[in-house]
């Protein structure tokens, strides 16, 4: 039987042809490329999530796209703001502790997911041992606001005429438990104040109810207080830092009457316990310049917020710290674990 002359007995391997072992070493190179561990060195080598526990619009998710774009710009692979919302935040913060620790997932929250969650319901994560403080990015006091209707104009005016009246004022909060309630629950304590608590389910509608008079004051946002205050329906008595807000000089600190007291809300960076320390390093040094940019510090003013840079050591402080601070409050408020 005659062999079909166009069906030559194949002699050697496709490989080894005249361009077989080139493109077969390539090959091999790819493979081993792609198993092999990628080095904080190589990151970031494609796009990084930063979870924010909030829906879009807030604070918190402001902040965050605000850095997101300046690390896509320097680091040169897309940061990209993801929103979990839900459970005071725990769900989205509990998605980063499972999440693996390779730098891909970034978390960027508030003291209420890391602090006060823990302290006052059951979550899925150990704060301490499941994340790695990075850095802050800002922070913003709480202003004292009361309604326009009152007759005082200055905050020791307010403590006069609030114990003058014990039991028939009220404050409202953002929801017991959090921020807000505790802020209020130390100045109270500091004061020697008896003042209704009114919680609501979030900042918006605590602070219409001062607005509308319902509630006669309101531990808020500097960005939400300062934006109501010309309508001349609330007064602005006090800040919650422990320095004058540059945008308002001529409102007092807290402090100034109480020594020591100091609150604000930060905003920054965690990762997952055991991304490389190389990594972490980086997206501190990022965020500290970023803090330090002088158009990006001059956004978040406008917010109402001070520019953070605080490093991973120093973060950590804050949060230990605010541990204790916040577990006093607690106490004071009369908030008892679930």
């Amino acid at each position: 039987m005659t062999d079909h002359p166009r069906l030559k007995p194949l002699t050697r391997a496709p490989w080894r042809t005249r361009w077989g072992w080139p493109f077969a070493a390539l090959v091999a190179l790819m493979v081993v490329l792609s198993l092999r561990p990628v080095h904080a060195a190589d990151w970031p080598i494609r796009a990084v999530t930063i979870v924010v526990p909030y829906a879009a619009g807030g604070n918190t998710d402001t902040m965050a796209r605000i850095v997101a774009e300046r690390l896509s710009q320097k680091l040169g692979q897309p940061f990209i703001v993801e929103n979990i919302a839900g459970a005071s935040g725990t769900i989205g913060t509990m998605r980063v502790a499972r999440d693996a620790p390779d730098g891909y997932t970034l978390l960027f929250c508030s003291a209420s997911q890391i602090i006060i969650a823990p302290l006052v319901q059951k979550v899925s994560y150990d704060a301490a041992k499941d994340f790695v403080p990075i850095s802050v990015f800002g922070a913003g006091p709480y202003i004292l606001g009361v309604k326009s209707a009152l007759p005082v104009a200055t905050l020791p005016e307010f403590i006069a005429y609030a114990k003058s009246n014990p039991g028939k004022l009220n404050y409202a909060s953002a929801g017991e438990g959090g921020i807000i309630h505790l802020t209020t629950a130390l100045f109270l304590s500091k004061a020697g104040l008896d003042v209704v608590h009114v919680p609501y389910k979030s900042g918006a509608p605590a602070l219409g109810a001062l607005m509308t008079g319902e509630i006669e004051m309101y531990f808020g946002n500097a960005s939400e207080l300062v934006q109501q205050a010309a309508n001349d329906r609330i007064r602005l008595l006090a800040v919650s830092s422990s320095d004058r807000l540059q945008q308002l000089p001529n409102v007092p600190t807290v402090a100034e009457f109480y020594p020591g007291f100091r609150i604000t809300s930060w905003n920054g960076f965690l990762a997952p316990t055991g991304t490389p320390q190389a990594i972490v390093d980086t997206v501190a040094r990022e965020t500290r310049d970023a803090a330090r940019d002088p158009e990006i510090a001059a956004r978040l003013r406008k917010l109402g917020i001070e520019p953070g840079g605080a490093d991973p050591a120093e973060f950590a402080q804050i949060i230990r710290e605010e541990d204790a601070l916040y577990r006093d409050a607690l106490k004071l408020a009369g908030v008892k674990p679930e």
